[in-house]
Parts: C-alpha cells; structure tokens; sequence
C-alpha cells in the first residue's frame, strides 16, 4: 500500500501514485520509490525539495494547467529558469504544431480519462531548439477525492522511439484512407486524410466503434463477421462499403484489410485503407444514364425512319401548314423555290410558329424525299454528348462504349437533317460542324480515319444569331454557311384570318381525338380570335383550342383566352357555368396541360437547361430523356431570349 505523503497545497495526508516515477527509463525507479516511501511525515519545503531533485523531467501542474514547479533536470534540459517556467502552460513552450495538438487532443482526452500515457510532445529550448518528448500525466487527488495537483512526467525520445514516431507521423499524414482497429472493433489509430474525408477530429474518432461511421446497409454487412473472424480469414481486399461523414454525406469506398501483430505485446490489430470510389461511381452512374438517353434517341431515331413517309407525306397543299395569309402565302412561295435545291435552309421565327413543319415540308417537296429526315433538337443534348451525338462513335473510345455507334449525321446520308435550336450548339463543336458542312467529312469519336456523308442542313432558331455572332457566341462562317437561304417564320398575329382556319382544325381534329361533336364558334368567339395578340403562336392556339374542346358541353363551345393553360379551378368553374356540377377530375387535356405547366415552371428555373446537375430534369427527379420525350409531346421548346 503506497505511504501516505504531505500535501504541498493542503497539508493534509494523502496517497500517493509512486508509479508514475517508473515512467523513467534514465532513473532507478526502484530506488527512488524507496527514498519516497522511507518518509512517512516530511514538510512542505522538504516535498519541494525532494521532487526537485528527482532525476527525470518532471513538472507540476494546477487545476488550469499552469506549471507549478519543475525538477532540475527538467530546468536543465530547457535551459530555462525555474521562475520562468512557473505560471506557464506546457503548450507555451512546445512547438506550433505540437501546442495545436495539445490544445485540439491531448486536453480534451486528459480531461475525459484523468490521464495521459506516453504522448508525443515537443517543446522548444532556450535556443530554439527542438526537444522531442513522451509525457505520461497522471492526478493527484486529496482522499475526499479533490484536485490537488498533476505531475507530468517527460522521457526523451530515442532512436527507437523516434523511429516508432516518424512511422507515426507518416502513417497520420499519408494521403490515403487509413484506420487501424483493435480486437474489440474500436479506432485506435486514423490518417489525416481519413478526418478530412469524412471531417471529424482525432479525438472524436480514437476509441469509438468503426461501424459508427458507416450506413445502416454497409454496418449489417460488416457485422456479420467479428472482428476476430476477418482476422482468422486473412487480408481481404476491395470490400466495397459506404461511409457516412459528419454531415450526412455518403462516401462509397473499396476497404482493404490487412492483419498485424505487435511485436512487443502480441496484440493483433487490423489495418484497414480505404480508397474512395464516390466521384468515380458518380461519374459512371451519369456515363449510364447519358448512354440510356443515347439508346432512346436512337430508338426514337429508328421510329422516325420507319414512319417517314407517314410523317412527310406532303401533298401539293403542303400538309399541316395550313392558311391563305399573303404572309404565309411568301413564306410557302421560299419553300417552293429552295426546296428542290441544295442549298442549306435557315428557319427562323418565334416560339410556336412551326419551323419544323417547314423543315418536313421541304424536305418532302426536294429531290431527297425519298432519304431520311432526321431530327435534331440541338437545346435537349448534353454538351459532352454533342459530337458523339453528331458524329457517333466507335467501341471503346470512351467508358461505356460498349459498341459502335452512328451519329446522326451518318443516319442522314441521303437525305436531309433538320437542326432545331441550332443557336443552342457549344460555341467548341460549331468548327467540327462547319467542317461536315463544307467538305461533307467527319470523324466518330474514337476513331482516326474520316467518313463521309451526303446531307442537307435544314436549320432553325429563335436566336438572333446576328447579335450572338456579334457578341462572340456563335461562328461567322458557320452562319453564313446555314443561312444560304433563309426563310422566314411569320407569327401567328401577322396571319390575318388564318387564326380562324387553324382553330376550326384544331377543334376538328381534338372532337375526333375524343369522339366529340364539334361545337361551332359564335361570332364573338371569332372576334376574340382575331383580336387576341397569341404571343405563343400557333402552339398556343392548339392548346386553346384542345381546352375549350374538354371544357365544352355539347355544341356549347367555352373558349378561354385569358391564360394559355387551363387550372384545374378554371374546369370545375367552366363546368359550373354551363350548369354541371363540379368535377373531381380532370379530362386528358387537363392533365396534359397541368403536366406541360409543370415542365415549363422547372425548365424556367434551370434557366432552360434540360440536363446536368441542376437542369430541369435534375429538378423533376427524372431522366433528361425521359425530359426530352416529354417536351417534344408537349410541344415545348425554349422560347426567345430577350
């Protein structure tokens, strides 16, 4: 039983923890625990007296962790004065990096444990120089268990002992994922890198269970097999787990593990690197999901040429342009004399007017009637996808090109491909495009030798591509070479009567859709017709024209004029002046209107960005080709910048 000694603070008996004098390697603890235990009652000054000259590095510390007194060879060593010492705090004399590790480490586990056992320090002294030190801390308490002092004893670090700390060092400062776990389970050991990456402190993390830090999935896997069992099975490799960091980020990684024994206790500890495989598996994931979206619009592409000629069966009267306006009149008058040439075609006019329907028309009315007519819509592609859009690509030459692929360029050999939203191509493929234009040659992605292909570009834009060539947005020469024959879209409030010819098609066409009689207009409704501005065009006509249909009882005909979309209160309300009762339903027109209102709010806050992180589809929860889809069902496309 340890003899009882006088306190220095109180004066009063209490037990001593002779022990932690055999920290020191340098002194006969034995000897020295002797010389202590010999006196049973000595005074203050002798007590001071005593451990002053104690051969070891030694200090004492109040409650606030200020030095109270120091041995000799410990003032010695520093080659500071003992009044010098006396006041200070240890982290004030150690280095800077140290002093950080004191204040962010060692304090906080002192002042959870009540003890420090053989922490590395460094001090500087009194000419700078570095002193590299193990401290053991231990606290003296009075027998009603009150602070009275701390004694931090100090060993000089050896050749060993600086060898064991520089792997120390480089195993905490490695740039790679390491952890290393007793037989319990628990952290003891942790690189830099693997706080950074999941953003604790050390001491957050030393001695907590390493399934804390994993997903509820990843923690039932791992705890299938204890610890003990992973290693009785030996190193295993790549075991893909994911790991949760402080704010809630998930982190999948690829575990490695590898089992050691100390060589000093025998004690088996398990290390564990892991790489993190996050950005990667992200990467992959977008690469699926765009070669998903490649795969649906050459699906759709296929379905395009297998009803071509449905889709471009023109007659003299030029199909689906319909109307008698001396507007429309010039503009079929263009299409008629361009439409038989080679020249390239540049289709310009506001949102809604129709630009495709003239791209349809001149092709079925050109000597390459016969060939394909591929669409483009230049606004729904990702830029990195763009030239292998364009110009396909062969096996290979990019991850998840799982086999060769054409482009659309190659799809339209013969025949003609119409650019929709041509102002909407990266300012960096424009060159490649202007390329295939002139000399009718391009290369897949992937692939060295040239291919050729006999197109004609039918193009169109809502853009002023003037003022974009202008501001540096989009190529001179590219322009020019589109716009060798332009033919201009009117809107529909420049087409006279031809508002009225249209509405009655539309209203035809919805009736048969949906086995309805076809109501007929009242004067005033054709007075509304005429007067309204229609800044959506012919599409926006439609639209008005398929709400009225479902909002219509028998040959009453209701038409809506004040908003382009139907809200399901202006249904029930319609349905309610016409002396039916309120609906809890919405017709397919409806519906389609409510979803197409959607899709344009979420286009509108992606600023019209259809994929990417933080485009429409990204928004909607959905597939930027499944986006795609819907837009052109709808008959959405971006409207004019201003």
């Amino acid at each position: 039983m340890p003899t009882p000694k006088y306190s220095v603070k109180t004066g009063t008996w209490i037990q001593t923890e002779i022990a932690i004098f055999r920290k020191s390697r340098d002194i006969d603890t034995k000897n020295t625990e002797n010389r202590i235990e010999s006196v049973t009652m000595i005074t203050v000054d002798r007590y001071v007296q005593l451990f002053r000259n104690l051969p070891v590095l030694a200090c004492r510390m109040d409650a606030e962790g200020r030095i109270l007194d120091a041995t000799e060879a410990f003032v010695v060593r520093l080659g500071l004065d003992r009044e010098t010492l006396v006041g200070r705090r240890p982290e004030e004399l150690a280095t800077e990096a140290s002093a950080r590790r004191i204040r962010e480490e060692h304090l906080p586990m002192f002042r959870r444990t009540g003890r420090l056992d053989n922490v590395p320090i460094a001090f500087r002294d009194h000419a700078g120089e570095r002193v590299s030190l193990l401290v053991t801390t231990v606290v003296n308490k009075a027998s009603d268990g009150s602070y009275l002092d701390s004694v931090s004893v100090f060993t000089e670090i050896g050749d060993q002992a600086r060898l064991e700390r520089q792997y120390r060092d480089l195993y905490q400062s490695t740039p790679a994922m390491l952890h290393t776990v007793n037989s319990e389970g628990q952290i003891i050991t942790v690189s830099d890198h693997w706080l950074e990456k999941l953003g604790y402190k050390r001491d957050e993390v030393v001695g907590r269970k390493v399934t804390d830090f994993l997903t509820d999935e990843s923690r039932e896997s791992a705890m299938q097999w204890t610890v003990d069992e992973i290693i009785a099975g030996g190193d295993r490799n790549n075991v893909p787990r994911q790991m949760v960091t402080r704010s809630g980020e998930i982190l999948d990684v690829l575990m490695s593990t590898r089992t050691e024994r100390n060589v000093v206790d025998g004690e088996l500890t398990l290390r564990v690197a892991s790489k993190d495989m996050t950005d990667r598996n992200r990467a992959e994931a977008r690469l699926r999901e765009a070669y998903e979206q490649i795969g649906h619009l050459k699906e759709e592409l296929e379905r395009e040429r297998d009803y071509l000629r449905e889709e471009v069966g023109v007659a003299m009267n030029f199909g689906h342009i319909i109307g008698e306006s001396p507007a429309l009149k010039a503009m079929l008058a263009r299409i008629e004399a361009v439409a038989d040439t080679p020249a390239s075609v540049l289709i310009v006019g506001e949102t809604g007017t129709g630009k495709e329907l003239v791209a349809t028309a001149i092709h079925s009315r050109s000597g390459r009637a016969d060939g394909p007519l591929v669409k483009v819509n230049c606004a729904s592609i990702p830029e990195e996808l763009f030239e292998s859009e364009f110009f396909g690509h062969v096996k290979g030459s990019f991850t998840g090109a799982h086999r060769d692929r054409m482009g659309r360029f190659e799809l339209a050999d013969g025949g003609t491909i119409f650019l929709d939203e041509v102002g909407e191509i990266p300012l960096a493929l424009q060159g490649k495009l202007l390329r295939v234009l002139q000399e009718r040659e391009f290369e897949p992605v992937g692939e060295e030798q040239s291919r050729t292909a006999d197109v004609r570009v039918s193009a169109a834009t809502n853009k002023d591509l003037e003022q974009a060539v202008e501001a540096g947005e989009f190529r001179e020469d590219l322009y020019y070479r589109l716009s060798v024959f332009p033919v201009q879209v009117p809107p529909l409030h420049k087409r006279g009567d031809d508002v009225i010819m249209l509405a009655v098609h539309f209203l035809e066409q919805t009736c048969r859709d949906f086995g309805r009689p076809v109501p007929t207009l009242t004067q005033g409704q054709v007075q509304q017709l005429r007067a309204y501005a229609w800044p959506g065009n012919v599409r926006e006509l439609k639209n008005v024209s398929e709400r009225a249909v479902s909002l219509s009882q028998g040959d009453t005909l209701r038409l809506d004029l004040a908003t382009t979309v139907a809200s399901p209160t202006d249904a029930t309300d319609a349905a309610a002046e016409i002396g039916h009762e309120e609906r809890d339903f919405l017709t397919e027109v409806e519906m389609k209107a409510r979803q197409k209102d959607n899709l344009v709010a979420a286009l509108d806050a992606a600023d019209w960005r259809v994929s990417g992180a933080g485009g429409a589809a990204d928004l909607l929860g959905i597939k930027p080709s499944t986006l795609s889809d819907r837009m052109r069902s709808l008959g959405i496309s971006r409207p004019d910048k201003h």
